[in-house]
């Protein structure tokens, strides 16, 4: 016998799982029993597609046997199987780099933490929830060997050669104190119903079953064997046959979660090509959504029999918080992922089903806005990033995503925002480059305050990137406030008289801030401020400049920022009357410092401003 310890992973995760107030233990039937589905679908998959495995039987069941006595299950498929090896790497590592993300969000609050568990799903290790001892006998198909694993979920793991007659695994649960509730037939039944009932595989149930003797006038215990699930792919049937809650049952059983889905999208499509296509959309968004190495949502399935539930040519990756199904006619099933790549028939689907749950979105908008709104509370941010990688479905995209506003409170969409557009506006307008509370006292937005015209208020990291390259919506043109050619739309009959008024104090400001400025010109979009900093329309803001310099783009050229000044501010008008003096040009530094500041940009020497400032207080106190 070789004796292991777990990896320091699992023994953290062990460790969290007995001594935390887990509220669902009965979890651990669905995710044993999933895995005997999951090592089913392998083998079946084999057996159709290499000749290797051809030959080999193939009888697929999931098989639970009770001891009441004992107080013992034992859990037993005859699937693909593992050997030591497998046995090793699966059971006594975490095989999943998402369950390293999972330790990183642990609270060290057992209360707090037990429900993130149930949110991700623990695997083969829920089991040690309820059990002080489990045996795990394995065979691997096409080979003679069986091995046994067996722990305590403690001090780690032991292995040794054992036998086993069929390719297989069985999992032998020694139930401790809390999970002796579960010794019960009754409620083995329910659990099963309840997560695993559209497996496709038969799971039947061995236990002592209480049958009356009417003979003997007592109730005596038969060893029985019923099959305790419906064994079929509810995807297939038609809709009018299926209920909300068989619809929740299976999505629990795809998701890994127990919560109910936000809503799903059922199609059947017949033609040219044959297809099945179920989608949920979670009620939260995954822990993985923004991680690099996501888990993939879909399953995909040909003629009902299982392929792969980690292609990622799925579906576009702005929509990998869908959960679901997608079961082809027309894929080959020895379909691998290189040809899914290249697969035109797969391109057909997966373009189909883009166009149908973005429909279906549209659809929940229009009749459930509520619902809606709590689909983008988790979901507006990918939506987003689909304006920027689906140009195919822009336009659908654009009426799905929502934007804070000045107009409005909450969130609002470009549809509405064209809908309250006065009647002379030219363009829908919007800041980014900060924070909410930033962009909304921004100087840029005050001659719009004062004109009662509505901008939209982009305050996610990546919104300037997303829309810089987005330039209409429908016919309208969309333009963002700190670009310079957006003054165009504000200029009045008034604006080149004072812009010539001005031109002595333009020049002074240029000369002295030099290289720092593209140009210095009198504004048109300030009201109350009395500078403020504009960029050109192919350049990345300064806000933007310096978050990229920040994710390690230091080749980014040092653009200059064009510096406009109010014409009508008292600040602006009293420069004008000095003369190119000291004060002037400590002014002149502080109108461009101070209109960085209020972009949130950092001003590259605070010591030379903090002086100006200093010197300029002095001769006002």
């Amino acid at each position: 016998m070789s004796k292991r310890e777990f990896q320091t992973e699992v023994s953290q995760l062990l460790q969290l799982i007995i001594h935390s107030l887990y509220s669902h233990p009965e979890i651990f039937l669905r995710e044993l029993v999933s895995n005997s589905s999951d090592a089913l679908d392998k083998l079946r998959h084999l057996t159709l597609t290499e000749d290797a495995y051809k030959a080999l039987p193939f009888n697929p069941r999931i098989d639970l046997e009770l001891d009441e006595e004992k107080k013992t299950l034992t859990i037993s498929d005859t699937g693909i199987g593992m050997n030591e090896e497998d046995l090793t790497s699966n059971l006594g590592t975490i095989a999943r780099s998402g369950t390293k993300n999972f330790l990183s969000q642990l609270s060290g609050d057992a209360k707090k933490d037990s429900n993130l568990i149930g949110q991700f799903g623990v695997g083969f290790y829920s089991v040690f929830m309820v059990a002080d001892k489990v045996e795990v006998v394995s065979r691997k198909a096409g080979e003679e060997q069986a091995w046994r694993w067996v722990s305590d979920g403690k001090s780690g793991f032991d292995i040794e050669p054992a036998e086993r007659s069929v390719a297989g695994t069985t999992v032998v649960i020694h139930f401790n104190e809390e999970g002796n509730q579960y010794a019960n037939s009754w409620r083995l039944q329910e659990i099963v119903k309840k997560y695993s009932n559209h497996i496709a595989f038969p799971i039947f149930l061995t236990y002592d079953k209480s049958e009356w003797n009417e003979a003997e006038k007592k109730s005596d215990k038969v060893r029985t064997t019923e099959q305790v699930n419906a064994a079929s792919a509810l995807w297939r049937r038609p809709k009018s046959e299926l209920t909300d809650e068989d619809y929740k049952e299976l999505y629990k059983s795809v998701s890994g979660g127990w919560d109910d889905p936000l809503f799903w999208f059922h199609t059947k499509a017949e033609g040219s090509l044959e297809y099945t296509t179920l989608f949920y959309i979670p009620a939260k968004a995954p822990l993985d959504l923004y991680h690099a190495e996501y888990k993939v949502g879909v399953k995909l399935y040909v003629k009902r029999v299982f392929i792969m539930d980690d292609a990622k040519e799925l579906l576009p990756q702005y929509l990998r918080f869908v959960r679901g199904i997608i079961d082809s006619e027309d894929l080959p099933l020895n379909v691998s992922r290189e040809i899914l790549q290249q697969n035109k028939v797969l391109t057909s689907i997966r373009t189909a089903s883009v166009k149908k749950i973005l429909s279906e979105l549209k659809n929940v908008a229009a009749n459930q806005p509520e619902k809606y709104l709590e689909f983008i509370a988790e979901y507006n941010r990918p939506l987003k990033e689909g304006i920027y990688g689906d140009f195919a479905n822009r336009e659908a995209l654009m009426d799905l995503v929502r934007f804070k506003s000045t107009k409005v409170e909450g969130l609002t969409s470009l549809a509405d925002v064209k809908s309250r557009m006065k009647e002379d506006q030219k363009s829908i307008y919007y800041i980014t480059g900060g924070a909410e509370s930033l962009l909304r006292t921004s100087p840029l937005l005050e001659i719009y305050k004062k004109k009662d015209v509505e901008v939209l208020i982009l305050d996610d990291d990546f919104d300037e990137v997303i829309f810089s390259g987005v330039e209409k919506y429908g016919e309208i043109d969309l333009k963002a406030v700190n670009k310079s050619s957006t003054s165009e739309d504000l200029k009045s009959e008034e604006e080149p008289g004072k812009a010539e008024d001005l031109k002595p104090l333009l020049e002074m400001l240029k000369k002295t801030l030099g290289d720092r400025v593209k140009d210095v010109r009198a504004s048109v979009r300030l009201a109350d401020s009395p500078s403020c900093i504009v960029s050109d329309e192919e350049e990345p803001s300064l806000k933007m400049q310096q978050m990229m310099r920040a994710m390690g783009q230091k080749d980014i050229p040092a653009l200059k920022p064009t510096l406009e000044i109010n014409p009508d501010h008292e600040i602006v008008k009293k420069l004008l009357a000095r003369s190119d003096d000291a004060v002037a040009q400590d002014a002149a530094w502080l109108l461009f410092d101070q209109a960085l500041l209020m972009e949130g940009v950092a001003i590259p020497d605070p010591a030379a401003f903090v002086q100006r400032l200093n010197r300029v207080l002095n001769l006002s106190v």
